[in-house]
């Protein structure tokens, strides 16, 4: 897909996630999101995604289904967006965030067990990245997770934080580099 093309999305794709992050929990059936999240870690480094709309590195992952555990949704969701069966080695912990988007996500640390990486319609883009040389285009929200991910094991972690201006902004700014660079900014 064309830089212009990318580009065209955006606007589109802001008025989508503007939505869904300012009133989406107001309305009804809404309430705060529940999502699970993958650090997988593998022989070839940490895997992480690009999603289609916000585009950007973040952790595999997705929304847990009514009646669906963390734990289920976060396998279900990691093979649906990138191809692989994951075990779950340990979970990492839960990030309750406020503000825009609001939203709480478990976070497990899981190994690659079977499965052929592939790109999805919902992720277009996924890749192992070498834990010490991160792309500068990952979301900043995940660098604390991910970290945690890659530390020793030690108890679950929680976290309560507001993703305010500063937060859209960041977001904003690795968008554009990513659509600018037909996602090859690093």
């Amino acid at each position: 897909m064309s830089r212009w093309v990318r580009l065209a999305q955006l606007l589109p794709d802001y008025a989508e996630t503007a939505l869904k992050g300012a009133f989406g929990h107001k309305l009804p059936g809404g309430g705060p999101r529940r999502v699970a999240q993958a650090v997988i870690v593998g022989d070839e480094g940490v895997l992480l995604t690009v999603r289609r709309d916000l585009r950007g590195w973040e952790l595999p992952g997705g929304t847990i289904d009514p009646g669906e555990t963390p734990e289920a949704a976060v396998v279900r969701e990691v093979r649906e967006e990138t191809g692989l069966e994951v075990e779950i080695e340990r979970p990492i912990g839960r990030w309750t965030r406020t503000g825009f988007l609001p939203h709480t996500a478990w976070i497990f640390r899981c190994r690659p067990l079977s499965g052929m990486l592939t790109p999805s319609p919902e992720t277009p883009r996924v890749a192992w990245w070498d834990p010490e040389a991160l792309p500068g285009t990952l979301f900043p929200w995940y660098r604390e997770p991910l970290a945690q991910g890659l530390a020793e094991a030690g108890p679950p972690i929680e976290r309560h934080e507001h993703q305010g201006l500063k937060a859209i902004a960041a977001g904003m700014a690795i968008d554009l580099r990513m659509r600018l660079s037909n996602d090859e900014a690093v």
